[in-house]
């Protein structure tokens, strides 16, 4: 086997999301959602909660010392369902 055939044979490493994780980001939007849905929670306390989770994600991440690039990766997340219940907000005003 040359060099260029065994170069040509290493595979990419595919980094597939925590399934712990997921599940409880989809769980946790999902409950978000229809505390809203069924006006326990407004709109704008959804958003509260969520940018709350984002300061203590910092501090826990800090805290822990965990990587940047890990905390802006839960950021980043927390971010898309902000921005998800900003636009539902939006289209409610």
């Amino acid at each position: 086997m040359t060099r260029v055939s065994k170069v040509t044979r290493v595979a990419a490493v595919i980094v597939e999301p925590d399934a712990h994780g997921q599940a409880a980001l989809l769980l946790t939007e999902s409950l978000i959602h229809m505390l809203v849905e069924t006006r326990k929670l407004t709109i704008a306390q959804a958003i509260d909660v969520v940018r709350t989770a984002a300061l203590v994600k910092v501090e826990v991440a800090q805290a822990a010392g965990e990587s940047r690039a890990r905390m802006l990766e839960s950021l980043h997340l927390l971010s898309r369902m902000e921005n998800s219940l900003q636009a539902d907000f939006d289209a409610a005003v």
